[in-house]
């Protein structure tokens, strides 16, 4: 099953130095790493060892290939945590949904209140939209979806804390399938939607902890009806 452990390849050694200059922000988003001739003079390496090193950080998400451009530096934190986290819900099944839920009990009321607080014009269009779209959507799940994604992430934008939406977006792809199984309960859509209301109308009157209380309601609806899809073999 298990293969001899081979000695640190070449490449290997290129990944690494590329990933030290990253973490020390000596390159940083956005910069474009030499040509690959030129990496292959600068680490006095062939073209190939090169070729495998920034397939590795590709695969790691921190570099992405952009033909006829070259080579550039990319944030892919995210994308690793998301894939990480989508593994791990892979392997604990329904009771991944629970953990995810005890996850937004412990984030979201704090994140809906401190948006009460420091709420902009522009995030309350930005929620207004999203419920606009969820009512039209009550019997489109996937449309309803995307327009709740789209209204967690605008109430973690107007925390004004620019962590906290990229601690959201590492876990969308759950929140995706979580809300796209309690979509499939009864009533579960529109339930939702009513909680969403109460939040924004909190966030609307910046009254934090109306805030934080309409979260706690609307994710206690959401523990429910992930326990009832589970319990129905909706999973």
């Amino acid at each position: 099953m298990y293969q001899p452990i081979q000695s640190e390849r070449l490449y290997e050694r290129i990944v690494d130095q590329i990933e030290r200059q990253i973490m020390a922000g000596n390159l940083k988003v956005g910069d474009q790493l030499p040509a690959e001739r030129e990496l292959a003079e600068q680490f006095t390496v062939s073209r190939t060892a090169v070729r495998e090193a920034v397939k590795a950080l590709r695969e790691k998400g921190l570099v992405e290939i952009l033909p006829g451009r070259g080579t550039f530096i990319t944030n892919g934190t995210q994308s690793v945590v998301r894939q990480s986290l989508s593994m791990l819900m892979k392997f604990e099944s329904a009771e991944g949904y629970s953990n995810l839920v005890e996850v937004r009990e412990i984030l979201e009321p704090e994140i809906a209140a401190l948006a009460a607080t420091r709420v902009s014009g522009e995030d309350i269009a930005a929620m207004s939209e999203a419920v606009a779209t969820m009512d039209t959507a009550l019997e489109n799940a996937e449309l309803f979806v995307e327009a709740d994604l789209d209204f967690h992430l605008a109430l973690a934008e107007a925390t004004r804390n620019p962590i906290i939406p990229i601690l959201m977006d590492s876990i969308i792809d759950l929140l995706r399938e979580q809300r796209k199984l309690t979509g499939l309960v009864s009533g579960g859509l529109a339930r939702g939607q009513y909680h969403h209301k109460k939040i924004l109308a909190s966030v609307v009157q910046r009254d934090p902890q109306a805030a934080r209380q309409a979260m706690q309601n609307h994710l206690q609806q959401v523990r429910e009806d992930s326990s009832t899809a589970s319990a129905t073999k909706v999973v």
